[in-house]
């Protein structure tokens, strides 16, 4: 009987990662769910996974989940690097510490991850990572010029991984949704009503929903499911991709 193949989720404690890590498991993947948030043990617990705290703002915390991650189940398999937050502000006066927290959550810590875990999957011959984008890795929006930067970035750290990995076996791309109904989008709503001056209710209807074709919010089970396709074996010529999950938005 062939040996489950192990995935690193990283951000598994709610919302995206942890619809990720469970529809992993479904698929009879074992998961080793991170996230800094310690109730990220209980997703673990409740899919058969391991647990691995770690905050990603800290290269040297990287560095030990990368680690500690390949022991848990003896490799890795497939990698999602989907942790990530927002911080919504006009740019003139966005935190400079904060714009560089983003960075490195979003695009130093999944370079550091894919840095640690590409070699040994070549190595395999297989391999699978999925990068969390956004609709923000190809369009923008006002106020979240640190997320969008950081959106971009790994947009082309996904390509450009993609080339490296080219016939190796191991595929790299990213799922691009539009607003997902989290944890994270929810807090949007208040910080974009104060910055834009409009109602909660007209921050959805008229900044979140308004470009889409699909009015509602994307649910986090439907991005899951395109990144348990994207790591079976029926996906092994997809690779370099920013894959939408975005009720139509960038087709204007």
């Amino acid at each position: 009987m062939e040996e489950a193949r192990v995935a690193l989720v990283t951000g598994a404690a709610s919302g995206l990662g942890r619809a990720v890590a469970e529809r992993l498991s479904r698929e009879g993947l074992r998961v080793v769910a991170s996230d800094r948030d310690p109730g990220g043990a209980a997703v673990a617990e409740a899919i058969g996974g391991a647990f691995v705290q770690a905050d990603l703002a800290d290269p040297a915390e990287v560095w030990r989940l990368a680690v500690e991650a390949g022991k848990a189940f003896g490799r890795v398999d497939v990698l999602v690097n989907n942790a990530g937050f927002q911080h919504v502000a006009p740019l003139e006066r966005f935190p400079l510490d904060v714009w560089q927290q983003m960075q490195q959550v979003m695009v130093t810590a999944p370079f550091q991850l894919i840095r640690s875990h590409m070699k040994p999957m070549k190595e395999r011959g297989w391999g699978r990572i999925v990068n969390m984008g956004s609709i923000h890795a190809v369009v923008a929006s006002p106020y979240k010029a640190a997320y969008v930067t950081a959106k971009h970035a790994l947009l082309g750290l996904t390509r450009a991984a993609a080339l490296e990995a080219g016939g190796t076996g191991v595929t790299v791309n990213a799922v691009c949704p539009a607003y997902v109904r989290t944890p994270l989008v929810e807090r949007q709503i208040a910080d974009q009503a104060a910055n834009l001056g409009l109602d909660e209710s007209e921050v959805v209807e008229r900044v979140m929903l308004e470009p889409a074709a699909i009015k509602r919010l994307v649910e986090p089970e439907e991005v899951a499911a395109l990144v348990a396709f994207l790591v079976s074996d029926e996906a092994g010529a997809i690779t370099g991709g920013c894959l939408p999950v975005d009720l139509g938005w960038t087709a204007r």
